[in-house]
């Protein structure tokens, strides 16, 4: 059997992927907040935990994949300033404050969400989790934080206090230094230090019309969103679980307050591997809803594009590498995903296949997810004279349970009789040389949907 390796953030370096449990992993990724659709930087996340996922299924493993929905808490800022990202999505949309206007607007962008993740061919979770089922869960945890020392009260909330957390940044290297000066905005003149963070926030202030509110032990108030996260992954997966995914905006805030949180619970080391996506790119920098730049999926289906392509696309740069979005790029990842649809409507029925290709495969793939690696092999697999159709198949759809393309979905098209029989009195025409009428014949099999491909002494039908 071979190993898995895979890029510990935590450790910052490429390590042996070995299981708390046997052949059951524990997986979490942080799922979206639902005030807006997703854009295909998000999406490019998520395919990442994905592949991640199928990796760990193609092994051999269970995967007990936890997911949630954020619809409370999550402040504009991810430190903790500003507005409900919820609240203010309810204004934007000219709803009414009030708590079934903010379930009703979260249900429409999980569904939206949901529907996205399933064009891309994305596994769904063993569960989805709502922050708002939760908060028993969350308050407590907050109060176990608390019993602790961890924490401290302020007129807005329960803070969580990083000084007295020994180990708080080390995922996101920040030294001591840097916590005293504070890479963050202080607004909270009653915060110890700036980077301490909200595990309740209070109804009173700019919060003190928020439609989502809970009695706790601190006052009536709402969980902070990192608290969360923490709440229903340990919920979920136990108090020492195997992974914990996200993209690579989450490190310098969302995640090490996970971890403060955590271990600032239970005294223990909470998480064994960390592992992040890079961000997707455009021309202006980083995609993102506050950059104003974002492209959503549904904006690639507008212009023809197949979603499956932005997949594909993903998949020629590693997880861990910034991806730059253009649509040549995705123009190009298109062709390429209809040449290899073509390449296997062209084949017969899978065959047994001998020789080291799925070896090959699997090493690149247990390398810390080598996509780029495996998907050469497929191209080298197309081009092997030696290889029938069938045997080529074969491997594709073994290595398609990683891919995630559809490949077995693919259907030979049926090409009518008639266009059949145009394009024999086509060849006909050309082995008599009478190229007038072969292109006339052509051209009416063009009229009609088809094209007619020459290959030596045959030839090759396709629906446009």
């Amino acid at each position: 059997m071979q190993k898995i390796y895979l890029y510990n953030t935590l450790s910052r370096k490429k390590e042996e992927f070995e299981p708390i449990k046997n052949k059951t992993v524990g997986f979490y990724a942080c799922g979206p907040t639902v005030y807006n659709f997703a854009h295909i930087g998000n999406l490019r996340t998520y395919i990442f935990e994905d592949i991640l996922k199928r990796v760990l299924i193609y092994n051999g493993y269970k995967v007990n994949h936890i997911e949630n929905i954020t619809d409370v808490g999550h402040l504009v800022s991810d430190a903790d300033e500003g507005e409900d990202k919820m609240m203010k999505a309810l204004k934007r949309e000219g709803l009414e404050p009030t708590a079934e206007s903010l379930l009703k607007l979260a249900d429409t962008y999980t569904k939206a969400f949901q529907r996205d993740i399933a064009l891309l061919n994305i596994l769904p979770p063993s569960r989805w989790t709502k922050a708002t089922d939760h908060i028993k869960e969350m308050i407590k945890l907050v109060k176990r934080i608390e019993k602790n020392g961890y924490t401290y009260q302020t007129s807005d909330g329960v803070y969580f206090d990083t000084a007295r957390f020994a180990n708080y940044g080390q995922m996101a290297n920040l030294d001591k230094a840097e916590l005293k000066a504070g890479a963050r905005v202080e607004v909270n003149a009653e915060k110890k230090n700036p980077h301490d963070f909200a595990l309740w926030i209070k109804a009173v202030g700019e919060n003190k019309h928020h439609v989502m509110i809970w009695p706790s032990p601190w006052g009536v108030g709402f969980p902070g969103w990192h608290i969360e996260c923490s709440a229903m992954s340990m919920e979920y997966l136990g108090e020492h679980f195997d992974i914990h995914c996200g993209g690579v905006d989450h490190i310098p805030v969302h995640h090490i307050n996970e971890i403060a949180q955590n271990e600032g619970a239970t005294g223990k080391q909470s998480v064994n591997y960390w592992l992040h996506g890079e961000f997707l790119n455009v021309d202006s920098g980083r995609m993102g809803k506050s950059e104003g730049n974002f492209i959503t999926l549904q904006t690639l289906i507008d212009r023809h594009f197949n979603p499956v392509a932005y997949r594909y696309l993903t998949l020629q740069t590693h997880y861990r590498q910034k991806l730059t979005f253009s649509w040549d790029s995705l123009q190009a990842a298109q062709n390429a995903l209809n040449n290899l649809y073509d390449e296997i409507k062209s084949w017969d029925k899978p065959q047994a296949v001998t020789g080291d290709w799925q070896e090959k495969f699997k090493s690149a793939v247990n390398d810390d997810l080598n996509m780029p690696k495996a998907l050469a092999l497929v191209w080298e697999i197309i081009k092997d004279q030696k290889l029938t159709g069938g045997q080529k198949k074969k491997l594709l759809f073994d290595f398609d349970q990683i891919f995630g393309l559809g490949l077995n979905q693919i259907k030979k098209d049926k090409i009518p009789a008639v266009i059949n029989k145009l394009a024999e009195e086509r060849q006909t025409a050309r082995q008599n040389k009478d190229w007038a009428k072969a292109d006339s014949l052509r051209q009416k099999i063009d009229r009609q949907g088809y094209l007619v491909e020459d290959a030596q002494d045959a030839f090759i039908i396709k629906k446009k």
